[in-house]
């Protein structure tokens, strides 16, 4: 009878443009540095926007006003206090001890007792969960150490690939969903050899493809070499890109200028 009910509602009110990502198979803490971004007004109706802070750090905006930064750390932050912020500790540029108090929901990729990480919270019109992944070091593997957090608004799935360190796995795959715009660090070194990733990348299949974590400019480029048989590259001007479900371009590498 619950059931019959919600569904009932959902006809009469609709629901809140969430997406619907359908299963398939170190740096010392200094001062704070801003990004050249200013605080602008919420995407329109049905679109997000995605901005480059810097290194692996995304400022993410829904239609309904809900931010939230990846990797967020003391080096690259926005404007203005996030609603919600999701970090890893594979190194000290993609997390903070010291996160603005003002910060609404902290989600950590890690479990700092040493468990698994277990994330899925709603904020309005923005849903964040994480699949956790795991981390190598000079000790072995850490189990869980890192996660892919995967933001859903306005019928977008947005994937964060953290400090990824391997292939996926089928349930990997299957807990992700499908992935419409993917950030993706490109090092080649501290994260994953560049062939693997482009293997990464086509083991989820997204439509849009962001680069992050690249370290130079020699790295990026043969990244984009290795890419561009199968997606066009588009380098654009704005660190800030808008999507959405009716523009979403297909097969496209789009690289937004920051700090790397």
């Amino acid at each position: 009878m619950a059931k019959v009910l919600s569904v009932l509602l959902l006809l009469l009110f609709g629901a809140p443009a969430l997406a619907d990502c359908l299963p398939v198979a170190g740096l010392p803490r200094s001062g704070l540095e801003l990004a050249s971004l200013r605080v602008a007004q919420a995407p329109s109706a049905g679109t997000v926007r995605v901005s480059f802070l810097g290194h692996a750090s995304f400022l993410i905006e829904t239609p309904g006003g809900v931010s939230a930064v990846t990797d967020y750390n003391d080096l690259f932050r926005p404007p203005a206090t996030p609603d919600v912020v999701t970090m890893n500790n594979a190194h000290v540029t993609h997390y903070t001890d010291f996160p603005d108090p003002n910060v609404r929901y902290v989600l950590r990729g890690w479990d700092p007792g040493g468990g698994m990480a277990q994330h899925d919270i709603e904020v309005k019109d923005l849903r964040v969960r994480n699949v956790p992944t795991n981390v190598r070091d000079f000790a072995g593997t850490r189990v869980a150490g890192n996660s892919i957090f995967v933001f859903e608004a306005a019928g977008l799935c947005i994937a964060h690939l953290g400090h990824l360190h391997h292939d996926l796995t089928d349930l990997h795959l299957k807990e992700l969903g499908m992935i419409d715009v993917l950030m993706v660090p490109v090092d080649g070194s501290f994260t994953i050899a560049q062939e693997v990733m482009q293997r990464v990348i086509g083991q989820i299949g997204p439509a849009v493809v962001i680069p992050m974590h690249w370290f130079s400019e020699q790295r990026l480029a043969r990244f984009l070499d290795m890419m561009r048989p199968t997606y066009t590259v588009e380098m654009r001007s704005s660190p800030s890109a808008l999507f959405s479900r009716t523009t979403l371009p297909r097969r496209t590498v789009i690289v937004l200028p920051g700090g790397h």
